[in-house]
């Protein structure tokens, strides 16, 4: 399913236009971050509402390399390995004062969800000329940008910039690659060692696991995905601001991933990209109908479909399929 998938995606370039390949590029480059957390969430048991701050943070940063070293094929790369380590070493301060530091379940969500609302206040006030890193300029609630795309060298010097189907084919292979590694790490032994972390941490201890490091090492995961999502975002659409990482933004992977079923990598692809979709489609009759409903689907979810949306239907599906085999078998 997931090959058809992958070569469905890389052949749409050939029977749309330029502005659908752009809106798919969009819809696409947010599931990194959803994968990350469903990794976090599904497998190790961390419910994480930070995934917004490190998606901000690797987009700003690759703002402030570019805008200060230029479009150039090595500054632009280099921005973007900029980005990723700035969301991976933040992640990872973020992540040991909390399992070194003893905060455990529900605290754990609170804790990400303050330091993502730290950042966004922190970032809304930049507005001034004072706030500026070399030549780029924070812009507070403007947000920065300007930025350019990845480029690849050429001759004499010379670029050639990942721009419209170019950069779509880089989100796709991209997630192509995310999508196998974290699918076939969550079936090694470091996806089992997360799994027993979550269903019975005390005892996994007492196994002699280290549970703080898987959990931080997990952590980082999640809070890399959530950079290369920024980092992504502020690609294709040259701009950044503090707005995506605001309360609203927070709570947006955390709908994706229990609608999709937290354990499912696949489905989460699936959902992240339909429900930004169609976040965007209500958006053009008023953003307060998206959140309406993604905040009613949330609440289905909760109340219905502990389990995922998915894995919901699925369930109804196999048993109406079993009910009629039964009713012809009696005819």
């Amino acid at each position: 399913m997931a090959l058809l998938v992958l070569a469905a995606a890389l052949a749409l370039p050939l029977v749309v236009d330029g502005a659908t390949v752009g809106d798919f590029s969009y819809f696409l480059l947010w599931t990194f971050c959803a994968i990350g957390l469903a990794a976090m969430w599904g497998h190790a048991g961390i419910l994480s509402f930070g995934q917004t701050a490190f998606f901000g943070l690797a987009g700003y940063t690759y703002g402030v390399m570019t805008l200060n070293f230029g479009d150039g094929a090595l500054s632009t790369w280099a921005g973007l390995a900029v980005a990723l380590a700035v969301a991976a070493a933040v992640a990872a301060a973020l992540g040991y004062l909390m399992f070194y530091g003893g905060v455990t379940g529900i605290f754990i969500g609170i804790v990400t969800l303050s330091f993502t609302l730290v950042m966004e206040t922190f970032m809304s006030q930049t507005a001034g000329p004072q706030w500026a890193i070399g030549t780029a300029r924070l812009n507070g609630f403007n947000g920065m940008s300007g930025m350019p795309p990845l480029a690849l060298p050429w001759f004499d010097g010379a670029s050639i910039p990942l721009e419209d189907n170019a950069f779509y084919y880089l989100v796709v292979l991209l997630l192509a690659a995310v999508y196998a590694a974290v699918r076939g790490l969550l079936r090694s032994n470091f996806g089992l060692t997360l799994a027993s972390i979550r269903e019975n941490p005390r005892r996994a201890e007492m196994l002699g696991i280290d549970i703080r490091r898987y959990q931080l090492l997990v952590f980082v995961l999640g809070g890399v995905l959530s950079g290369l999502s920024g980092a992504l975002y502020t690609l294709w659409g040259s701009y950044i601001t503090p707005s995506s990482m605001g309360l609203t933004a927070a709570a947006m992977p955390v709908i994706w991933v229990a609608t999709a079923g937290r354990r499912n990598i696949f489905g989460t692809v699936v959902i992240t990209a339909l429900l930004v979709w169609l976040s965007q489609w209500l958006a053009i009759y008023g953003s307060e109908y998206a959140m309406i409903l993604l905040g009613a689907i949330l609440l289905f979810v909760v109340l219905a479909a502990p389990n995922g949306l998915l894995p919901w239907l699925g369930g109804k599906i196999t048993r109406a399929a079993g009910r009629d085999k039964e009713t012809h078998d009696e005819s």
